[in-house]
């Protein structure tokens, strides 16, 4: 099958008190575990093929590139930055239910003129994740090799549905955990999912 591969690459852990919690434009680092997973990505062979990658320019993704120690070169794309959670940052979803319940309703819903509280408007995040998107494409079909993309999960949800064609609000849809590989086969601006929350690379390579 021919099309152009993007492999997309969700940043390590970053700790146990921020596990279950929203954490967006807070710049936080990879914990010791996230480092270990960064690392373990090196057993991946199919990104050794990658010579193009773009990524979100927060700490914790920069950083899960420098200790996965591969060589590609990468281009930081501030679009590819996790949504902006506004006074939702660091709450569990109980906290978020209990003291903003009418926003979470409208959340669930997606209605189209929703913003986080005093954050991102989710239209406003779907239109960088679509220019990332476009960005890629172009770049991914230009190469002979596969397009690495290091982001946060809520990015590349966004982009799997971008690229397969599915409304925004079936992203919650697929699972993204961290230093976790899924992978996208392009043709053009639309593509199949080939790889999905994959995690072998981290069994027996973490400490």
């Amino acid at each position: 099958m021919n099309g152009a591969q993007v492999f997309l690459i969700r940043h390590g852990d970053t700790g146990e008190a921020l596990k279950g919690r929203f954490v967006g434009r807070r710049d936080v680092p990879l914990s010791p575990l996230g480092q270990a997973q960064a690392t373990a990505l090196a057993h991946c062979t199919e990104l050794d093929g990658c010579r193009e990658a773009f990524c979100s320019p927060m700490l914790r993704v920069r950083e899960t590139v420098a200790n996965a120690g591969l060589d590609v070169m990468c281009q930081q794309d501030d679009d590819l930055r996790e949504i902006d959670f506004g006074r939702w940052e660091s709450l569990s979803f109980a906290e978020i239910a209990r003291d903003y319940p009418e926003d979470v309703d409208r959340w669930a819903h997606l209605e189209q003129d929703f913003r986080f509280p005093q954050g991102e408007a989710y239209a406003e995040f779907l239109q960088r994740i679509q220019r990332a998107a476009e960005r890629i494409a172009r770049t991914a079909a230009a190469q002979t090799e596969p397009v690495a993309v290091f982001a946060h999960g809520g990015v590349i949800r966004a982009l799997i549905c971008q690229w397969l064609g599915l409304p925004a609000k079936h992203y919650l849809l697929f699972e993204i955990d961290p230093a976790s590989i899924s992978a996208v086969r392009l043709f053009g601006d639309r593509g199949v999912l080939t790889r999905l929350n994959d995690r072998s690379h981290l069994q027996g390579n973490i400490a």
